[in-house]
């Protein structure tokens, strides 16, 4: 495996299992208007949100699609939920079965992911086909230069922010991750707000 590719970053893995971690990450009002935008969610849809921290987003996009479900790592993020539907799970071993989720989206977490290929396998088995899922990451220069804050709250050094941002990713890296995996990638935007990379995939048939 090639030195610095993104499945060769993920032997220094942060404990994601804090309260003060679970209690840090930010809440994104306008997450769930991305949520409606690219994935169009509906009443009868069942939907997956990888990386849920308490639920804030889940409890939002609950109202359109009551059958919506998500999954964290940290418990007790879990246990001081907002939401319905929460569980504590890794994106790498995903406890559904088989086409369970009409779409998945997943904000700022990707990033985090140690084996991010196996956390891929798992997405596409979990999938309807034709499902969707979108992705929202950070669009960093550098790795880890936007983990800097978590770094110096989490880990006191801010210098270890790169083990928090397991990966520096973008549209062209996750169009070669997704190879073979049934995927195809239907489109990719950038916002220099925050600033991060919006990209949406596909199963196929």
């Amino acid at each position: 495996m090639p030195r610095g590719s993104p499945e060769a970053n993920y032997t220094i893995p942060m404990d994601y299992t804090s309260r003060l971690y679970a209690f840090l990450q930010p809440v994104d009002p306008t997450y769930v208007q991305r949520v409606k935008k690219y994935l169009d969610p509906q009443p009868q849809d069942k939907i997956l949100e990888i990386g849920c921290g308490r639920g804030y987003t889940t409890k939002r996009v609950q109202y359109i699609t009551p059958q919506t479900f998500g999954i964290d790592l940290n418990a007790k993020a879990i246990q001081n939920g907002v939401a319905q539907n929460l569980q504590v799970m890794d994106a790498e071993a995903l406890e559904f079965s088989d086409n369970t989720f009409d779409k998945i989206y997943s904000f700022h977490t990707v990033e985090h992911i140690p084996n991010i290929a196996k956390a891929f396998r798992e997405m596409v088995r979990v999938l309807k086909p034709r499902g969707k899922i979108m992705l929202v990451y950070p669009a960093e220069p550098i790795r880890g230069m936007f983990a800097m804050f978590a770094a110096a709250v989490l880990l006191k050094n801010p210098f270890r922010a790169r083990e928090i941002h397991m990966h520096k990713l973008s549209p062209a890296i996750i169009q070669r991750l997704i190879s073979g995996f049934g995927l195809e990638h239907v489109q990719s935007s950038f916002s220099l707000w925050l600033p991060e990379f919006r990209t949406i995939l596909q199963k196929r048939i």
